[in-house]
């Protein structure tokens, strides 16, 4: 879908390499809207994963990917590219990529000086750090007056409009390697969510099981904040809903959240592109809009399911 008209038999032709397709259309399809399509679903699915992580191992069901103050600092390196004039194709995306793990660094440093791994540091930890860097950005926003501000308010919303191949390419290997680490950390996550007291008498190496999680999760956002932004509700929302309806058994939350995730994600930025066609929205405008008013309905209606699980 998208503002070129193109019907399912016309898609079905392109598959199958049937002659007398319009050649632009082919394009449209394969060279624009693939790749954003598996940009979105492979940022779905990593956000969702960083969302279930994190509520299970800070036992917050408000936790998501960017409670460390991730997206704040991958957000700072790619302000400072565009200011310095950096290209989307590489400068943005290292510099976000380096100020995600400039963040992990900081609040892992702060988290453990003398006072361990305890999930309140952590937390606070990252609201510092990402209300100091939420002030830097703000401040070259408010100074900057041409029309570098444009590039930089799209992309902290959350833009998947310059998608290639290429991107996915890079993408998948971490996503993969990060869900299959964590999901081996499922038995741990259960017994976590239970309690740390709990999870130790049960053998569970907490802290040493809290920074992994922390590290592979930090990974796959930092590179998913350098290709598409800031994208929010995601993480947040699809491992509630998921939970809701088939348990807490991180078995089975961490697979369908990040299928959730990845399918929820391509129907907002499917949305972002048709709603103002031929103008787009960033999609992080999308799922705020979608995520605020349903995380609310699921508080009031179902959420006390959170405290029963």
């Amino acid at each position: 879908m998208g503002t070129a008209h193109i019907t399912l038999k016309q898609l079905l032709g392109m598959i199958l390499g049937e002659p007398g397709i319009d050649h632009n259309l082919s394009l449209i399809v394969f060279k624009i809207r693939l790749p954003r399509i598996l940009l979105a679903g492979l940022t779905g699915f990593t956000l969702s994963l960083g969302g279930v992580i994190f509520q299970a191992i800070l036992r917050n069901p408000l936790a998501d990917p960017f409670i460390l103050g991730v997206s704040s600092g991958g957000a700072f390196g790619a302000v400072v590219a565009i200011i310095l004039g950096f290209g989307m194709s590489i400068g943005i995306p290292l510099m976000s990529f380096a100020g995600s793990f400039l963040t992990i660094f900081l609040v892992l440093s702060i988290g453990k000086k003398n006072i361990g791994m305890e999930s309140t540091t952590i937390l606070l930890s990252g609201v510092i750090i990402n209300a100091f860097f939420s002030a830097i950005i703000m401040f070259f926003i408010a100074t900057t007056v041409d029309d570098r501000l444009h590039t930089m308010l799209f992309w902290l919303y959350g833009d998947l409009s310059q998608s290639v191949f290429s991107e996915s390419a890079v993408i998948f290997p971490v996503t993969l390697i990060s869900f299959i680490a964590l999901y081996g950390f499922s038995r741990h996550l259960n017994l976590l969510t239970a309690g740390e007291e709990s999870a130790l008498q049960l053998g569970v190496d907490v802290e040493r099981t809290k920074l992994i999680c922390i590290i592979l999760v930090s990974m796959g956002t930092g590179v998913i904040v350098a290709f598409s932004g800031l994208i929010g509700f995601v993480g947040l929302i699809m491992p509630h809903v998921c939970r809701m309806i088939i348990g807490s058994d991180h078995r089975l939350l961490l697979p369908v959240s990040c299928l959730g995730g990845a399918i929820f994600l391509i129907i907002a930025d499917t949305l972002a592109r048709t709603i103002f066609a031929p103008n787009e929205l960033p999609v992080g405008v999308i799922t705020a809009f979608i995520g605020a008013p349903f995380f609310v309905y699921l508080l009031l209606r179902r959420g006390r399911q959170w405290n029963h699980s």
